[in-house]
């Protein structure tokens, strides 16, 4: 594993050679990753998966002018030849007014150390033994109905990197990033249903245990057997937590500053406007000591900083790199390469009382399909999951379609539960919507 000074150097050398070559600004961005993955299937071991990656990438800047280039390859002459080739596609680029580094003023100064960093010196051997105990965890759930198995697997990965700039920043860390999976088939009345389960985390002791993540596996697959059909109409609709932080990517997205300035979005000036239910507060917690999407700096290098993005369903802030912000006439938040660690407060409830809550409606626990209109906020989706009567779970469901529009979905939000995933870069709990178009397959 090469270490943060090795790192440091080569991306000093580029930049060195790109002052030589007569560039005004540039930034340079190096990284060294390794990792491995053992996948089994029916109690053998079925692909063992090692990776060893790095990585240059430079971009130079002549005045508005911008060229790109990238190489895996980490000598002094190909260092010389990517920064070479990425002059040389400045030179036939057009002028960008907006194109540039960050201002040299929102620079981190301190780095703070967010705990990211957890190797897991696991064997194959012991990778393969954990994944073995977790997908028969999975077939023990129920040995008659579940008939079959997509496998087990068990990842590991590490990885370093530096980001630096002609403004003299230069700053990196290591980060770990480790998980466990499972996924099965069964079997009943001549239907087949699959399912799965995952845990994962920076430090593999924050992971569940491979027996709760098979057995869940199992549990989840077994009991969507016996799907009914249900009949068309509107009905409230409950998301699960896994599928609701679809909800909060599609409001992150919207709000991002691609789409802003594309003109492509269906929030396009709702700044200090209300997007939301009253219930919605998001927190962007970008320094959480092990999370998932935790950093103490951007891909630019300015620096990430706690803040509101919706507080009681009004919108307090945008997601914008320096470029975005360029284009809106507004100053970068910090969120080159996206946001940093989405915290959605609960409404002080558990997945039952939503469950109580929504009394007669659909529970959604898969969507298919990607359905949204970004431009006008249409929502549509192919969704599986269970009819839920009287606050209790009926029976399963299948081949039905749920739509709305999302700015009808956000702001009939009326409760979310406290059963968020953690960790997790978006963490909410299971969202419940007032109501939403339900028809069947």
């Amino acid at each position: 594993m090469m270490n943060q000074d090795v790192l440091k150097q080569i991306s000093e050398d580029a930049l060195k050679v790109a002052k030589l070559a007569g560039a005004s600004a540039a930034e340079v961005d190096v990284s060294f990753g390794t990792g491995q993955t053992v996948s089994v299937r029916k109690g053998e071991t079925e692909n063992i998966e090692y990776n060893r990656d790095k990585g240059i990438s430079i971009t130079v800047f002549f005045g508005h002018k911008k060229g790109y280039a990238s190489s895996s390859d980490f000598s002094p002459q190909a260092i010389k030849d990517t920064v070479e080739a990425a002059c040389n596609i400045a030179k036939f680029t057009a002028e960008d007014p907006f194109c540039g580094l960050a201002d040299a003023s929102l620079m981190t100064q301190k780095i703070p150390d967010l705990n990211l960093y957890h190797p897991w010196t696991l064997t194959v051997e012991e990778a393969g033994e954990l994944a073995k105990r977790c997908e028969a965890a999975a077939l023990a759930v129920d040995q008659k109905r579940i008939t079959n198995s997509e496998g087990a697997s068990v990842s590991t990965s590490e990885g370093q990197f530096v980001y630096a700039n002609t403004h003299g920043f230069s700053g990196g860390y290591p980060s770990s990033r480790h998980s466990i999976s499972c996924s099965v088939i069964a079997e009943a009345a001549g239907a087949m249903q699959r399912d799965y389960w995952y845990s994962s985390a920076r430090d593999a002791n924050d992971m569940r245990t491979a027996e709760y993540v098979g057995q869940l596996a199992g549990e989840r697959t077994v009991r969507r057997l016996g799907a009914r059909a249900i009949k068309t109409g509107q009905y409230p609709v409950l998301f699960e937590a896994p599928l609701a932080s679809g909800i909060i990517s599609s409001l992150v997205s919207a709000i991002s500053g691609g789409n802003l300035y594309r003109k492509s979005s269906f929030l396009l000036d709702s700044l200090g406007q209300k997007v939301a239910s009253s219930l919605l507060n998001i927190e962007e917690l970008p320094h959480l000591e092990k999370g998932l999407a935790s950093s103490p700096f951007d891909n630019e290098g300015v620096i990430s900083t706690p803040r509101m993005l919706v507080e009681n369903g009004v919108l307090q802030g945008y997601v914008l790199s320096s470029y975005s912000a360029r284009k809106l006439g507004l100053q970068t938040t910090g969120n080159a390469g996206g946001a940093h660690n989405l915290v959605i407060q609960h409404t002080q409830q558990s997945f039952a009382d939503l469950l109580a809550m929504m009394g007669t409606g659909l529970l959604v626990t898969e969507l298919l399909g990607h359905g949204l209109n970004m431009v006008t906020g249409d929502y549509s989706r192919g969704a599986a999951g269970f009819w839920v009567e009287n606050g209790v779970i009926a029976y399963p469901v299948e081949e039905i379609t749920i739509a709305s529009n999302m700015k009808d979905m956000l702001s009939q939000i009326i409760a979310i539960a406290d059963d968020a995933i953690k960790p997790s870069s978006k963490q909410t709990g299971s969202i419940l919507i007032e109501k939403m178009t339900v028809a069947a397959g």
